[in-house]
């Protein structure tokens, strides 16, 4: 089973982005689940998503506490939530940021992770060039689908094809495309190094 927690703020879509990552599994033929937590339901208030992929049922139920993958939309999130708790030492890490790891204070934490395991990426500013707004989930499920080989870019465009009217799918599936392309090309870099 593949454990996915999205950390980031009320209003950012965090709760849609574990729900899109659920439907883009199930269109591949796997077993999914997604769900909230809430802490307080305000906008810019932390807000948890959770994700669960697997080939068999799922039969689980609680929060996710020991991640394969911690996605954070909004990094600002770092010094003032343990975003990063229970991460398996072979997990993946997506950050929406353009900043490095040493700005980020997580230059330790990426080290301690295997070669390719984690990324950033400037979602927002994917999401404003391509959906004229600052909401950076679909460009970081794009980002997560380069990340980890978990589903297919075209599974991740079909979720959010399947949940949005076409206009509003279109751009969002724009920055789904050019996140995973950023984050092959991360990729690409960092193997020739």
């Amino acid at each position: 089973m593949f454990q996915i927690r999205v950390h980031g703020r009320g209003g950012q879509g965090v709760v849609t982005a574990a729900e899109l990552l659920s439907v883009a599994a199930f269109s591949e033929g796997r077993h999914a689940q997604a769900f909230p937590s809430f802490g307080s339901e305000r906008t810019g208030a932390p807000v948890v998503a959770f994700c669960r992929v697997d080939d068999s049922p799922i039969r689980l139920r609680e929060p996710i506490v020991d991640p394969d993958a911690v996605i954070i939309q909004d990094p600002s999130l770092l010094p003032q939530v343990d975003v990063l708790a229970g991460l398996k030492p072979t997990g993946y890490l997506l950050v929406n940021s353009s900043r490095s790891w040493a700005e980020l204070g997580l230059d330790a934490v990426v080290a301690g992770l295997p070669a390719g395991h984690a990324v950033a990426v400037p979602a927002t500013a994917l999401a404003r060039t391509h959906v004229g707004r600052p909401v950076p989930n679909a460009a970081l499920l794009g980002a997560f689908a380069a990340l980890t080989g978990l589903m297919s870019l075209a599974a991740v465009r079909a979720a959010i094809s399947s949940r949005f009217p076409p206009d509003v799918a279109a751009g969002n599936g724009a920055a789904a495309g050019a996140a995973f392309d950023a984050v092959i090309a991360q990729m690409e870099v960092s193997n020739r190094a």
